[in-house]
């Protein structure tokens, strides 16, 4: 057996944006698609596509393309979510009422099992269908249900203390929505979620509105 070629993290991160296309064809009804045409819907050139999936295995045929139900399969086995992964939430806040309540976790292979908060006021209180839980019952409902991804939606200056408290309990895998870097050690995996920063990076590309908006005071 060859040596497995190291990925890069873009590449991987191209991934789920394949998978999440191919589902939306596989709802169409449709069975079969190719390089170009999911390129296409996805503004991604069609070389590409073929060389980020080189990486893990020959899954079309020259001249029929994909079969989409196959390669769904495939790609949930590669990124790992051909299983379910129970996952917990760390603040009980408007953003955490709001990931309590999103259904579309579950049918992409995750499920959001415990919430936690520190506030004596929210704690035992009703959110979504889960009773938000004391954060220093963290450790060890993690170390029981043997837990690796957390969601951190809390505010700034306690995520990194939550980030600490996670990992020292065992997790390894963290979704941070707080605008924040947070500083972690080898082997824990986080991906930020900040609606802002994107937004900062799409005002690049305006026009210029050619002076500061009506009721703005002047400087």
């Amino acid at each position: 057996m060859g040596a497995v070629r190291k990925v890069s993290e873009i590449v991987i991160g191209r991934l789920p944006i394949y998978l999440r296309a191919l589902q939306v064809m596989a709802a169409e009804g449709r069975e079969v698609t190719s390089s170009q045409e999911l390129g296409e819907r996805l503004g991604i050139s069609s070389a590409q596509i073929r060389k980020d999936l080189s990486y893990f295995g020959n899954f079309g045929k020259q001249g029929t393309g994909y079969r989409i139900p196959d390669l769904i399969a495939h790609l949930k086995r590669i990124l790992k979510v051909d299983r379910t992964w129970d996952m917990i939430l760390v603040g009980a806040g408007n953003l955490g009422h709001a990931l309590a309540q999103y259904q579309g976790f579950v049918p992409r292979g995750f499920r959001l099992v415990a919430i936690f908060d520190n506030d004596p006021e929210k704690i035992g209180r009703p959110v979504g269908p889960h009773i938000v839980r004391d954060v220093q019952e963290l450790p060890e409902f993690v170390a029981a249900h043997r837990i690796q991804i957390a969601m951190i939606a809390v505010p700034a200056s306690a995520a990194q203390e939550v980030a600490d408290l996670c990992v020292q309990a065992g997790i390894r895998a963290l979704l941070n929505y707080a605008p924040i870097h947070l500083r972690v050690p080898p082997g824990v995996w986080v991906q930020y979620i900040d609606p802002v920063i994107h937004l900062q990076q799409m005002t690049y590309y305006l026009e210029d509105a050619g002076g500061p908006a009506e009721g703005a005071a002047a400087g």
